[in-house]
């Protein structure tokens, strides 16, 4: 449990971590973390489907959740004069879930539909997170589409939610986070008094996703029936931000040399000068967010750019801009001016309680370490050009995966499959 007070706010927020994601769902199930995610707002044995979300309405707040790689949240935030409202159902859905036949199937259909919204026909649907890992790694638990396979979905069974619950929601395996305008006596009272009676279960033992890193650069085309023009993925390994955190970091800032406004590398040299790509990213994370997954967690460079222009000639830019930081690193000025965005753009997040709160649990569920969200500007400032040059040759250094996304000329709608 985390409580961190904010007098200086008039709302507080909740959430509930649980140690389960994509990489955690078993293999035959494609999806399920994901869905899951949707059944824990179907109603509980206390009450009715879409109770929850008139409490939480009725009293002014907002919710959602998300699934992430190696976790899912939940989340609300209200008026501080509703703290015990949300973590009485907050509590009420980690003790028992209505699940059910009925919201097993419609919530199938729910996500099925956004797969069908988000992925099968929107361009460049799933690129890069769905398109990329199954070039750049090799189990399952890292390569599968954790947004789901539609025949995997649709043979999901009760005994097999009912399973997945009792295993991965277990009390032991989640991270309660509460801030905002709280007084940490009372509140920690209505924890213990709305937590305190859901019954301990043995949590699972957490696996471990590490796996070699790729000896060579692999290569995968990939057809996109709506994309009006081609696009590529560059996939590098992360080192792991648990035992190699400055080094993570300094990744992350990487990112920002090379993408981040106007003046950086790719975009002055790809978008303004050579004019041969329309837009280019880079960071950490397959979601673009940093420190958001365990180890393996992934480097991506992405880029669109026109029919007419070969996408090794953009590669062979990416690859020369990163020997140039390998040899040289970036000048004081350069990285002076990317560390302040970052502290800039982590403080004026912060400055919210929901993401300040969502930011403290992940933290402490992945790493143990809640106080990383609020260390980060300062450990970001004291990256050097060195530790920049030393990522850019790490990238440089090791086996990758290239995706690319073609254009097929066709807007047919797809059928269903694979997402």
């Amino acid at each position: 449990m985390l409580l961190a007070p904010d007098p200086s706010t008039p709302v507080v927020a909740v959430a509930v971590h649980v140690d389960v994601g994509f990489r955690s769902e078993p293999e035959g199930r494609t999806g399920f973390a994901h869905l899951f995610e949707h059944l824990m707002f179907q109603g509980s044995e206390s009450l009715e489907k879409l109770a929850h979300f008139r409490h939480v309405q009725g009293s002014g707040g907002v919710f959602n959740g998300s699934t992430h790689p190696d976790y899912t949240d939940y989340f609300q935030v209200l008026p501080s004069a509703a703290l015990e409202r949300a973590l009485f159902l907050e509590a009420d859905r980690l003790r028992a879930p209505m699940l059910t036949e009925e919201n097993l199937r419609n919530q199938v259909d729910v996500v099925k539909e956004e797969i069908r919204l988000n992925v099968l026909s929107r361009p460049y649907g799933g690129f890069p997170w769905i398109l990329l890992p199954p070039v750049l790694y090799d189990t399952f638990a890292n390569a599968h589409n954790g947004y789901g396979d539609f025949s995997e979905l649709e043979q999901a069974s009760l005994d097999d939610a009912a399973a997945f619950f009792d295993a991965y929601y277990a009390p032991g395996n989640a991270v309660l986070t509460v801030a905002g305008d709280i007084d940490v006596d009372g509140t920690a009272r209505l924890v213990e008094k709305h937590f305190g009676d859901i019954p301990a279960r043995d949590t699972p033992a957490r696996p471990s996703f590490a796996e070699p890193l790729p000896g060579s650069e692999r290569r995968q085309s990939v057809p996109d029936a709506h994309a009006p023009m081609p696009a590529l993925a560059l996939g590098y390994r992360l080192p792991d931000p648990l035992t190699e955190l400055d080094s993570y970091l300094a990744h992350a800032l990487l990112g920002s040399v090379l993408t981040d406004g106007e003046a950086a590398r790719l975009q002055q040299r790809l978008v303004y000068g050579d004019g041969i790509v329309t837009d280019v990213s880079a960071g950490c994370g397959l979601f673009g967010s940093p420190l958001d997954s365990r180890d393996p967690d992934t480097f991506t460079v992405t880029a669109v750019h026109p029919a007419a222009v070969d996408p090794d000639r953009v590669i062979a830019a990416v690859d020369e801009e990163l020997d140039r930081l390998a040899a040289g690193g970036p000048d004081i000025a350069e990285l002076s001016r990317i560390s302040a965005r970052w502290a800039s753009s982590l403080y004026h997040e912060h400055d919210r309680v929901m993401s300040r709160t969502l930011a403290l649990g992940s933290r402490e569920l992945l790493y143990d370490r809640a106080e990383l969200a609020a260390e980060l500007p300062g450990r970001l400032g004291l990256i050097t050009p060195a530790h920049i040059a030393e990522a850019a040759g790490r990238l440089r250094g090791q086996g990758r995966a290239v995706l690319v996304v073609e254009p097929t000329g066709a807007d047919d709608t797809a059928e269903e499959g694979n997402a």
